[in-house]
Order: structure tokens, then sequence, then C-alpha cells
């Protein structure tokens, strides 16, 4: 009597993102389980794609590709070899540790392939007082004399202030500011910027955004850095570990954009046996106690409906959809909770220009800027950052002559300015920025919109009962949520990554609880020693 041969496991992945792709890639690396991914779009890599216009590449938002973690920054080496850059090999430190990125012969050289890591500095600063201030703010003769010496010494006295009054409890993200910078530099560099990203005051956002997008820079290692930059040892090196976030100055970046590295593993996956279907909208998801048994989806262009059994299901959609997608008797407090969970929306408004009409007081600064973004602190535009992608990669440029840059909004789909058609979006925010003085609009020679509905997962709201969804949706034991939006949680690419790493670890090892995928990016580190971040 013939056997039957025994099922394949299967695992369905909602979302094409990092976390999503991560996650089928790992389980077809590490385990026998098929993934089928589904995204709702026809793109690949979520907020982390690249968007091709007419030749020139945008990045939204702007991705380095750097981490605290061995895991990650391993896996994207495998994925897209470094540079050649400096020699035949390139040292990258990160975790106290040091080695020479050298793959099988001779690393890539960008002009022969494409996939390539390019290894990039970082520059940004702000422009306020229609000026250029650098970031993190530094304690420089240039940084006095902008500031002016009244506004200085505040900023000193508050400073210190702060250091010796500290606000306990802190629990928003003012409190979470203040105590790190004085509530003068507060007032004066963070203040309106983080209102005009999130739409609300400071006093009324969770200072959990703080812990987890700030880490632990303050006025002092701001410094420190300084001083160690000017005066220290100068090596060819990425230097990660010890390094606070917002004061990493290499990192690598795919030579086309973000994703280019996204599109490269969507195929990895495919050609070993995973599946990737594009159009598909995830709104039904049947339940058997607390496991989900199958999900059900219907296809945006033709209406189609089908329905997919699987073993394990992974969900990087927005947590208040996937709630009233489950077929089973939510709470009332949890769904009271999700259903009001908020999101701010995300506009770039792509300009190619002749030049730029700011100029830096140097010679590569007279042709362009060097600055990967600046952060528009000027309170009577809504433009809140500019990206020059130019210095991102000069790959997503088509002409190099041109200057490239993203005008980026930060909105709700309700606001006007998300109504507005492209031509009336262009037209604004060109005329901000000549407002502003970086550019002429004589100089403008084309231009592009791109929205993307709930781009960042707001911690205000019912933000602050989340624990009750937390507690609610962790015991379907075999539903993992990973990713930024999956988790309604502010992660960065790497850590979207980590916690889809996290979740196929937990299959492995027959784990049910979800508390370490939680833990992830909630602390200062990243739980190196336990393989996060």
């Amino acid at each position: 009597m013939a056997t039957e041969p025994l099922r394949k496991r299967t695992a369905l992945i909602i979302g094409a993102g990092p976390a999503g792709l991560t996650a089928a890639f790992e389980l077809l690396k590490r385990t026998d389980i098929q993934p089928l991914v589904l995204e709702k779009s026809h793109e690949i890599g979520g907020i982390s794609r690249t968007v091709r216009y007419k030749q020139n590449r945008i990045d939204i938002g702007g991705h380095r590709f750097f981490s605290k973690s061995d895991r990650v920054m391993n896996w994207w080496m495998e994925t897209m070899p470094v540079e050649k850059a400096g020699g035949d090999s390139f040292q990258i430190t990160y975790q106290n540790q040091s080695r020479p990125v050298r793959p099988s012969g001779n690393a890539p050289e960008p002009d022969k392939v494409d996939r390539v890591m390019l290894v990039r500095s970082r520059k940004s600063r702000i422009y306020f007082l229609r000026r250029f201030f650098d970031y993190p703010i530094q304690l420089s003769s240039d940084t006095l004399k902008k500031l002016g010496v009244t506004r200085t010494i505040r900023i000193g006295v508050s400073y210190m202030q702060a250091m010796a009054s500290q606000i306990k409890p802190e629990t928003s993200l003012e409190q979470f500011l203040i105590n790190r910078f004085g509530r003068e530099l507060y007032n004066t560099f963070f203040k309106s910027y983080t209102e005009k990203v999130w739409g609300v005051p400071c006093d009324q956002i969770s200072a959990e955004w703080g812990a987890q997008r700030i880490k632990g820079l303050s006025i002092t290692k701001a410094i420190a850095h300084f001083l160690k930059k000017t005066f220290g040892s100068k090596s060819n090196e990425i230097n990660q570990k010890g390094t606070e976030t917002s004061l990493i100055e290499r990192f690598m970046y795919p030579k086309l954009g973000p994703g280019q590295l996204w599109e490269y593993v969507a195929d990895d996956i495919v050609s070993k046996g995973g599946q990737l279907d594009k159009g598909w909208t995830v709104d039904e998801l049947a339940t058997d106690g607390f496991r989900i048994t199958s999900a059900g989806m219907v296809h945006a262009e033709t209406g189609e409906r089908r329905t997919v059994e699987a073993d394990y299901f992974f969900s990087t959609m927005p947590i208040k959809e996937l709630m009233r997608c489950l077929k089973a008797l939510v709470p009332a407090n949890v769904l009271d909770v999700s259903d009001n969970l908020q999101y701010r929306d995300f506009i770039t408004v792509g300009v190619l220009l002749k030049r730029l009409k700011v100029k830096d007081e140097s010679e590569p600064g007279a042709k362009l800027l060097r600055d990967n973004w600046i952060y528009i602190q000027e309170p009577d535009v809504m433009v809140g950052r500019m990206q020059i992608f130019n210095n991102w990669s000069p790959y997503l440029v088509a002409n190099p002559d041109n200057v490239w840059i993203g005008l980026e909004y930060f909105c709700y789909e309700t606001d006007e300015i998300w109504k507005k058609s492209d031509a009336d979006m262009i037209d604004f925010a060109t005329r901000e920025m000549e407002k502003i003085g970086i550019i002429d609009r004589p100089d403008v020679l084309d231009a592009c919109v791109i929205r993307v509905p709930k781009t960042y997962p707001a911690y205000f709201g019912t933000y602050e009962r989340f624990e009750e969804v937390k507690q609610y949706i962790s015991q379907f034991e075999n539903l993992f949520l990973v990713g930024r939006n999956g988790m309604h949680k502010y992660n960065n690419q790497d850590h979207s990554m980590l916690t889809a790493m996290t979740a196929v670890d937990n299959i492995i090892a027959g784990r049910k609880d979800k508390a370490n995928l939680w833990a992830l990016n909630t602390e200062m580190e990243y739980h190196e020693s336990k393989d996060g971040k």
C-alpha cells in the first residue's frame, strides 16, 4: 500500500516590504516551510522601494544601510557585495569587530556592475533662519555666530538646568527632548519641526518615540563626537557599535537605491521555490480558537477572490486593518484601541533642477550641496525635509549635471495638501522652496509626486492603550506581527528585518510566546547578544 507524501508546511506572508521578504527568505533558507508572499501593490520593498521616474530614481524617506547587528550587516552584504573602496579590501567596523569586505575575487566596481553596495558619507543639516546649522548641533564658532550670543547663553543655561533637574516621570516626547537638550534648544530646533512631522504638539506624543528614534543622543554626546572627529584618528571604516544612530557618518547604500536590494531578494525567493503574488489584498483571516486557519483575499484589478490555508501567518499590514480582518470575537476594548490608532501619511515631490540657488563656501559645495538631506526648520513653510538624491548615489540621477531632490511633506489623508492634484502639489512645493531661498523656479526642469499612506505609525491617539491590542493578538500562536506597520512600531529597516528573523527563530525553536519580538527596538541596545536587532 503506497503512502502519500507528507504535505509541506506553508506560510502566508502579508506584504512584500523588508519584513515580509526577509521572513520568506529566512524560511526558505532555514526551514522546509514554503512561503507565499502577498503584496497588494505592484511594487517590491514597501516604503523601502525605489521609485523610477524618467530614468531618475527616488528613495522614499532615505534609507541608510547600517546596523548594530552583525546578523543584518552580513545579510545585506551577502545579498549585495560592497564596492571596491580604498584598495582591494575595505574595513567595516561595527559591534567592536573589524573585518575586510572582500567577496570572491576583487570587490565589484560600481561603474561595471549594478549589484553592488556603495560606501557613502553621511551629511545632514538644519535649515533655519535661512541659514544652515550642522546636525547634530555642534559646539562651534559657526553655530554660535548664527545663533547669536543671547540665544547661545540661554541654550547653555537651559541645558545645565535640565541636567540638574530632570523631568520625572518622562512620559511625553517633549519631556524626553527637554531632558536631553534643555528647553531652549528644544524650542529652537526640535519643537516646530517635530510638530510639523506629526501634526500634534510634542506633549501629546509618547516618550517611547524618542527612545526608539533618537536613542541616547544628547548635547554632551554630540560635543564628544565633534571633538573625537576633529582630533581623533581617522580611518577608512564604517563605525557602528557604540555610535548613536543619529551620528553615523558612513553607511552602505545600494547603487540604484534601496528597492534594488529588495528586488534581488524577491527574485531569490521565487528562484528558491517561494511564491510572490502582487495585486492581492487580504481582507479575511479565518480562525479556530487562537489559531489562524486561512486567509481570504481579493485581487484589486480583477475582483477575483481566493482562500488560502497555511500553517503560519506573517502580517506586515497596519494593525487596525488586521484586527478588522479577523473572523473572531475580538473584545470591544481591543477593537476600540486598534480602530483609533493613528498614522502619519507622506508626500514626496521629486524635483529635477538645473542647479540649487543656495551654495556652500567650498569648491564642491559651490556646485552641489554635499548633504544627503536637510531638515527644513523654517516655520513659514510646510515642507519638512529635502533630500538630495545625487548624494545618496550618483546613479540615481540620469544626468549628473542636474540636481535631483525630494521635498518631503507629512500630513493626513484627510488634509487638503493630500488632495491636491499633482500639478498643484508641484507648484506649491516649488513656490515654498523659492520662498526660503533654496531654488529659483525657472531652474525647475521636471517634477513628480509620490503619495505614501500610513508611512509612520503614530505614538498618540489610543497608542497609550496599545498593550491591550498586543496582549490579545499575541495569543494567536501561529500569527506573527512583523515590521513597522505590522507592529505599529516606528522601526528602521534593520529592526523590521530582525522582527522577521526572530519570528522564524521562534518557529524553528517551537517558541509560541511573542515577548522577544516585541522587545526588539524597545531598549537603547538591540539585544545583539540574543541575536536581536
